[in-house]
């Protein structure tokens, strides 16, 4: 490489580097770091360790305000280092350590566009890991499998990105697919990225349930709920509480269908249900179907829909046409689209494979531009 490419390099890196140095700047991080130290100083205090609640409240705040200052910290240096190393090295002619940082450089554009895309979020839950519920609409068999197809794209999307996954409830349906389903998508943002998908989404294909292969359309309602901290306090009333216990339907080997292991909450007042069948036993059934139960009606106090009990999951829709988010068309053409943001794709299996990320900005950003 001629030291001209070099020079390119260099020039590269000083892009990047405006870029980052100048959202640092913008996002106040020096603010932040003070804020983190007041935090800090806060522990030392005498008697701060007495008062749990306070101790829960500060350490949160903490880590999630060194979560957001230290990615920032460590790339801002990163760059600032390998461009004064590469400043050095072309002087000295040094080519090996030239084409080791010219490697870098990408990496350090994509992890910049990361870094900058989480600043899209705004909400306090953002943060937060995410359950994901997925339900059939109307036509039976057809969108129940839509369903299952749905579970397995967020399924793969969270593998790809990097998430833990728990399965809380799988309920299959008759001859494919599934009725219902929960499932846990543990990790950092996952929450802020997975919000965008809240909504009704459908399907347009030869059905290969049809023996004339006839076009089909089919909905399935995809729900998001933050998971709850176990520092945030729900009051709910055990009395209010309708609990079942069943067996379970889904994958569990030798041990399903044996017990009533599962468990079915329904909450009273609200007519919120929940249940979870993915544990061995009825005592971390009932834990965890509390937990999500929780999500909801936190959810829900947030919205302000207690009393509208139609919309107490959000702005809830009939899972029919005219009211999906995003279309999925693999007939007689193939193409994704969102009708919010207006973004789309002609690269479906891909978006089925679990490529869902430039929706999800997409839809980030536009929130964005419509708050500012």
């Amino acid at each position: 490489m001629a030291d001209q490419d070099y020079r390119e390099v260099i020039k590269e890196l000083n892009t990047v580097f405006v870029k980052a140095a100048s959202l640092y700047d913008s996002i106040n991080i020096a603010g932040l770091k003070e804020e983190l130290k007041t935090l800090e100083q806060e522990t030392f205090k005498d008697g701060f360790w007495k008062d749990q609640e306070k101790v829960t409240e500060v350490n949160l705040k903490i880590s999630r305000l060194k979560k957001r200052i230290d990615p920032w910290d460590k790339l801002v240096n990163q760059i600032r280092d390998e461009k004064e190393l590469a400043e050095i090295a072309l002087s000295e002619s040094d080519e090996s350590i030239l084409r080791e940082i010219a490697l870098k450089v990408d990496g350090f554009n994509d992890r910049f566009d990361e870094l900058e895309n989480i600043e899209l979020f705004s909400d306090e839950n953002d943060l937060n890991s995410a359950f994901i519920e997925i339900h059939p609409g109307a036509g039976g068999t057809e969108s129940q499998d839509w369903a299952l197809m749905l579970l397995r794209m967020y399924m793969r999307w969270a593998e790809d990105n990097g998430f833990g996954l728990e399965q809380v409830d799988y309920t299959p349906g008759d001859e494919a697919g599934i009725k219902s389903s929960t499932i846990l998508v543990r990790g950092d943002y996952a929450y802020g990225l997975l919000k965008s998908e809240r909504g009704i989404h459908r399907l347009v294909r030869i059905s290969p349930f049809d023996a004339n292969s006839r076009r089909h359309t089919s909905f399935a309602s995809v729900e998001i709920l933050p998971e709850v901290p176990d520092n945030i306090e729900i009051d709910i009333n055990e009395n209010e509480l309708r609990i079942d216990t069943y067996r379970s339907s889904g994958a569990g080997g030798q041990h399903v269908n044996k017990t009533d292991s599962a468990v079915r909450i329904t909450h009273l007042p609200t007519g919120i249900v929940v249940q979870c069948q993915n544990e061995r036993s009825q005592h971390k059934n009932k834990a965890f179907a509390m937990k999500v139960l929780k999500s909801k009606l936190y959810d829900l106090k947030k919205k302000e829909q207690a009393d509208e009990k139609q919309e107490k999951m959000g702005q809830k829709k009939d899972i029919s046409w005219g009211n999906q988010i995003r279309s999925y068309v693999f007939h007689p053409y193939t193409l994704v689209k969102d009708h919010r943001t207006d973004e789309e794709t002609g690269n479906a299996d891909g978006v089925l494979d679990g490529d869902l990320n430039r929706f999800i900005y997409a839809f980030l950003k536009f929130m964005r531009t419509r708050k500012s």
